[in-house]
């Protein structure tokens, strides 16, 4: 809550008795004003551009100083950005304590890394790098913030890529890490930023393991959609939607790239993994989401499945493409029911961007080669203000029922009980 808000609503809740104006005074007092807010972060900004300057001295003459002092440099850096976290932390600067803390970690890589490369150590031994993402991991239990739950997945993501991509192996350790200690994390202390980047980090780490493995493309959604599937276990509604919002968006894109360029046999060396292994797995992720879904009453969102379906399996040409398109109307239709339902305006704005899109790539897809372009444009506008009437009428419709469930009660309310019966 920002003290702008509280100065421009607070007035109206103490006229209308929600609080008194000596509490409103308590409330404002808690948030300092944004001046305030700024000449507290002056001293922060330039403790930053004095160690931005002396690190650039240092790393200009890196070569040239003594090994004995580059430790000590190395080792004061990284006491001194932990010290003082700690001091901040104590005097109730959780902000800048936190952020010294993470500055920690990034100096503890730093040095594992120039330390490597001061010894010369063995390029292929990724222990250190192992080290700095256990540390990064063990700190976010320690410390309650944002930022040090979101630096170990980051990093985490950072050094399998310079293991797949350098070192050409994949850490299946560091991808346990990431998933379990910080799962673990997210799934005591829900967040929804968090739960976005953990999901990103681990499918682009799933992305590398295909990629090194020299996988088929489709298996990258068996680890996606266990992310997915996690999502239906937690229940706190908005964090397990972050969460399985990288995973749907994934195989949507994958869906709508199927529908495009399906038409051809090209994508049959790389999207057709053996039938039995690949929906096997695929099965028993499903089998587990299921059970998340009725284990928390969600099983409205199973329709998210279907962009799921491996078409691919079938010949390609424009029976796929329709088939892939048919599917996807099928899940925008199942998003739009679902916003009808729960009356959530976020979901129904969703579901209409994806029947939109279905729409135009079926239009695009089946009519442009054989339609005047006049007419081609015409009946798509018709499509759309049909579109849109509908969706109009059914928001009436919802708030008219709406307003009659309200008033029901009242009228029954309103009216004077009826005198008990006689005893026969």
């Amino acid at each position: 809550m920002s003290r702008k808000f509280l100065e421009t609503e607070s007035p109206a809740w103490v006229t209308e008795g929600l609080i008194t104006e000596a509490q409103r005074e308590r409330l404002l007092a808690r948030y300092p004003s944004d001046a305030v807010q700024a000449v507290g972060l002056l001293p922060l900004l330039g403790s930053i551009l004095v160690g931005l300057s002396a690190l650039s001295v240092v790393a200009a003459n890196w070569q040239r100083l003594p090994t004995q002092l580059r430790l000590g440099l190395l080792l004061g850096s990284l006491v001194a950005a932990y010290a003082g976290g700690e001091y901040f932390l104590r005097r109730g600067n959780r902000r800048v304590g936190h952020g010294l803390i993470g500055l920690g970690l990034v100096v503890f890589g730093a040095s594992i890394i120039l330390t490597s490369q001061l010894y010369q150590l063995v390029g292929y031994d990724i222990s250190g790098l192992l080290a700095w993402v256990v540390v990064g991991v063990l700190l976010s239990y320690l410390y309650t913030s944002q930022s040090l739950v979101l630096l170990p997945i980051l990093i985490g993501a950072a050094v399998q890529t310079y293991c797949t991509q350098a070192l050409g192996i994949f850490s299946y350790t560091i991808m346990a890490l990431v998933a379990l200690g910080s799962g673990y994390r997210w799934w005591r202390r829900p967040d929804t930023l968090v739960a976005s980047v953990l999901a990103v980090g681990l499918l682009w780490q799933a992305a590398l393991w295909v990629a090194l493995s020299h996988s088929k493309i489709t298996w990258f959604f068996i680890p996606a959609m266990l992310v997915y599937a996690a999502g239906d276990w937690h229940r706190d509604r908005p964090a397990a939607r972050a969460l399985q919002g990288p995973p749907l968006v994934a195989a949507y894109l994958f869906a709508l790239g199927l529908a495009l360029f399906g038409e051809t046999d090209q994508y049959a060396g790389l999207l057709r993994p053996p039938v039995l292994a690949y929906l096997g797995a695929l099965a028993a992720v499903f089998a587990l989401s299921v059970a998340g879904k009725r284990q928390q009453g969600r099983l409205a969102s199973l329709p998210d499945w279907l962009l799921l379906l491996p078409g691919f399996y079938l010949p390609g040409g424009l029976p796929l493409a329709i088939a892939t398109l048919m599917v996807l109307y099928a899940h925008a239709g199942s998003v739009l029911a679902r916003a009808h339902r729960s009356g959530e305006a976020e979901q129904l704005t969703l579901g209409t961007v994806l029947f939109v899109i279905a729409t135009m790539v079926a239009y695009f897809k089946l009519t442009w080669a054989f339609l005047d372009k006049s007419l081609f444009f015409l009946i798509g506008g018709v499509l759309l203000l049909s579109l849109s009437w509908y969706l109009r009428r059914r928001n009436a419709q919802r708030l008219a029922a709406g307003v009659a469930s309200v008033a029901s009660p009242g009228s029954a309310a309103a009216s004077p009980p009826s005198p008990p019966k006689p005893l026969a």
